[in-house]
């Protein structure tokens, strides 16, 4: 280890609650491949201290070559990357003993158990303390729900399973930064809501959480803050409830006279009218909401119910990316 890394590793301390206003920050962070694909293109990301930072993008967005450059296991064509305030990844050694992660699935030994799997990982650990190795990984499969599971093979595991001892082996020291990939894959309902619990109570730890998928509802109910990629490129980053704001929710309106009240809306301006039995839905257009219900009732509608319906994250997704969400990032 150089100089650097070690004023790095004395710098970062012990595990706990990171410093500072942010956990992961870059700046013009970019990656070509060979033969000129552009898979990161000028990425300025900011992840607050404390956060659940949910990451997002369609397919081919770029999200896990961002991942892995933030992780030190690819280098950036060109630009910066700062986790826990040191540079990524020349800091790697002193960095990552912090970082608990789990990326595109966990790398398991199929002939030894999950038990024995933990064990293994532990002791590759050179900042482990072989002392407490056992209860640390007695405790971290309490916390995925695997301890009746401990002693099966990990090829006789389940999917879902993996996912689970691999978020384990992230767990088995404190960590002040935890990155998940697709946390809840191939986890059933009750799995993911077990997840969503204890992804918030690492984060009341003290334990920022940066996380991808591809699962909109799990984003919005989990995370605190947000950011959209798409192509490669950032398109929007902040406080989840902010960017579901930013697009508009659909306006609904409930009468008995939908043909008229669908006539008038798009008289308006009012775009995408939708007509379901007795309701009349749209985009909203640039004008007072006020002024949109008077005109239908000005022309004869009887209307029994108006207002906009909140935007969702997904809602917010599909306006800035102009298309729907795909699975794969």
């Amino acid at each position: 280890m150089d100089d650097d890394d070690n004023d790095d590793e004395a710098a970062l301390g012990a595990p706990g609650p990171a410093g500072g206003d942010t956990v992961i920050h870059t700046r013009a962070l970019t990656k070509r491949y060979r033969g000129g694909q552009l898979a990161v293109d000028g990425l300025d990301l900011a992840v607050p201290a404390g956060s659940v930072f949910g990451f997002l993008g369609p397919n081919g967005s770029g999200k896990t070559t961002t991942i892995r450059m933030l992780m030190g296991l690819i280098e950036p064509t060109s630009g910066t990357a700062r986790v826990l305030g040191h540079p990524m990844p020349r800091a790697s050694r002193a960095v990552l003993p912090h970082v608990g992660a789990l990326i595109e699935g966990p790398a398991l030994y199929g002939f030894l158990s999950g038990r024995d799997n933990l064990l293994r990982y532990d002791a590759a650990d050179p900042t482990a303390d072989p002392r407490t190795r056992r209860a640390r990984v007695a405790e971290a499969l309490e916390r995925v729900g695997l301890t009746a599971a401990a002693a099966k093979k990990a090829r006789a595991y389940s999917l879902g399973m993996k996912q689970r001892l691999g978020l384990a082996a992230a767990l088995l020291q404190p960590r002040r930064l935890l990155v998940l990939d697709e946390p809840t894959n191939g986890l059933d309902p009750q799995g993911m809501r077990e997840i969503r619990v204890l992804v918030r109570e690492l984060a009341a730890e003290g334990t920022t959480v940066f996380l991808s998928s591809h699962l909109l509802d799990e984003i919005e109910q989990v995370c605190t803050h947000a950011a959209v990629m798409a192509r490669g490129r950032l398109l929007t980053q902040g406080p989840v409830a902010d960017l579901a704001a930013r697009a508009r929710g659909r306006l609904t309106v409930t009468t008995p006279d939908t043909a008229d009240a669908a006539r008038v809306l798009k008289e308006q301006g009012v775009a995408d009218v939708v007509v379901t039995e007795d309701r009349v839905t749209g985009e909203p257009a640039d004008r007072e909401l006020s002024a949109l219900n008077a005109a239908l009732v000005t022309a004869g509608v009887r209307v029994r119910g108006f207002g906009v319906e909140r935007a969702s994250l997904e809602d917010a997704f599909v306006a800035l990316t102009g298309e729907g969400f795909d699975v794969a990032g």
